[in-house]
């Protein structure tokens, strides 16, 4: 399938893949702050942003997308990065093609199994008649009643897209709600062997110390930072620290 990414900066590759209901924009500090000593590649995953869409996909799926578009682009051996949904697809592809990754990092979360997050998050976004929209303060409006926290709404209707007099889906919505159980398994079991950071917002809830043995066990090598004063979205809330960590772990 086709992935849409952008490319900048000039060095060693590295890939940043982005979280569920995301894009490379959201990526985009980051890319911008290591583009000076890193080629950085911002990539749309399977059924988001301007990627390709698909009729099911799960953690192995995506992983495979990423693998494929990899040798598309000729690259091995990259730097990874990948935040939530991400982070999970980064891992997946570190432990079914070990060859493909030199570096893995990880931004809040872990090779576990997750309860579902979203439930509101979906009932909102389906609430909204997209068709029938005629702005985003109508969207922002409804999705409210479901999502109360305006910068989490804001992120959501980034996939809004306006077209002709109405609006459209930028991201696959109906194909992320019906896999959405299929993306917070646990990943694969196996052994990735080569440097692994997992970065843990101090705020945040997501990596919690039951982790630590599922971790070890597929990356022996892990090392654990934790972010101070951030939560989930560690790399929008502190990007230079976060940046400085990166740019340490993967010289």
């Amino acid at each position: 399938m086709s992935l849409y990414f952008k490319q900048a900066g000039e060095g060693p590759p590295l890939v940043l893949l982005h979280g569920l209901f995301g894009s490379l924009e959201n990526l985009g500090m980051i890319a911008r702050l290591l583009a000076p000593n890193y080629t950085v590649y911002s990539v749309d995953l399977p059924n988001h942003g301007r990627s390709g869409h698909t009729d099911q996909t799960n953690l192995a799926q995506m992983a495979q997308a990423v693998a494929e578009w990899l040798e598309q682009q000729a690259l091995s051996q990259v730097r990874l990065f990948g935040h939530s949904l991400g982070g999970k697809v980064a891992m997946e592809l570190a432990l079914s093609q070990p060859q493909t990754v030199s570096h893995l990092a990880v931004a809040d979360i872990a090779p576990v199994q997750y309860g579902s997050h979203h439930t509101d998050v979906f009932a909102g976004l389906n609430a909204l008649n997209i068709d029938a929209l005629t702005n985003r303060g109508e969207a922002d409006k409804v999705l409210a009643q479901y999502v109360p926290e305006a910068p989490v709404r804001s992120f959501l209707l980034k996939n809004l897209v306006k077209e002709g007099a109405g609006y459209r889906w930028r991201m696959n919505l109906p194909v992320l709600q019906e896999c959405y159980p299929a993306m917070l398994v646990a990943n694969r079991e196996g052994v990735y062997q080569g440097p692994t950071l997992f970065l843990k917002g101090a705020n945040s809830d997501y990596i919690q110390l039951a982790a630590k043995t599922p971790i070890l066990s597929r990356f022996p090598g892990a090392q654990v930072r934790i972010i101070a004063n951030t939560g989930h979205w560690l790399h929008a809330d502190k990007p230079e620290l976060v940046v400085r960590t990166l740019e340490k772990f993967y010289a």
